[in-house]
């Protein structure tokens, strides 16, 4: 059976929201933030101290993106992956690793240096700097989103699961003003698909987010 470690409302969140969309048994490992601090034990599994880990067998995964495009083709292609021989298996893939190298890691570095650094050690002009950045990236997604329901193929996809969890981390890490409408939309819409709620209720659990 799949295992999952993973922190409340981190990149691993992707991970169990495709788990839920896919109806997948698995077992959920639910560790407080950030693991290689508070459970040094988690490092004999994930040498980095990351999540997500998920292991399958004798696969084992810590991209939280790479992760959506393994389990959307687990034992078989599913609706959420959008196969070679689709006109948008290029937006595809391009989509879903947007949602991670463009839109995840500048608000990473605007958590850091606004939240987790000691307050002598915060920069506000990096913070700054990064959410700039960030809300700049948006526009693409605001083209994209504003007359379509998804963003790619015509329906929903590990793209969308992987785009949606930057979105949810803009608005914990006080970034969610810089959503246009259309955006703001795009999530509202995904954030009322069964699945996401699944994955919400799945990870309650002793580890406030980012604590």
């Amino acid at each position: 059976m799949i295992a999952l470690y993973h922190c409340q409302s981190a990149r691993s969140f992707r991970v169990l929201w495709m788990l839920e969309e896919l109806g997948l048994p698995y077992v959920l490992h639910l560790l407080p933030f950030p693991p290689r601090v508070h459970r040094k034990d988690f490092l004999e599994l994930n040498p980095l101290g990351t999540v997500p880990l998920l292991v399958d067998g004798a696969v084992r995964m810590t991209e939280s993106a790479a992760i959506c495009q393994y389990l959307a083709t687990r034992g078989g292609l599913t609706a959420l992956a959008v196969e070679p021989g689709e006109p948008d298996h290029g937006a595809y893939l391009n989509w879903l690793h947007f949602g991670e190298a463009t839109l995840t890691v500048p608000q990473t570095l605007v958590l850091r240096y606004r939240v987790l650094e000691p307050p002598e050690r915060r920069q506000p002009q990096v913070a700054e700097d990064y959410a700039r950045w960030f809300a700049a990236r948006l526009r693409v997604l605001t083209a994209t989103v504003w007359d379509r329901e998804h963003l790619c193929a015509g329906r929903f996809t590990a793209a969308d699961v992987s785009v949606g969890y930057a979105l949810m981390l803009a608005h914990a890490v006080g970034l969610a003003e810089t959503l246009p409408p259309p955006v703001q939309a795009y999530w509202d819409r995904l954030q009322a698909r069964p699945g996401f709620s699944r994955a919400l209720a799945q990870q309650n659990g002793p580890a406030p987010p980012f604590a």
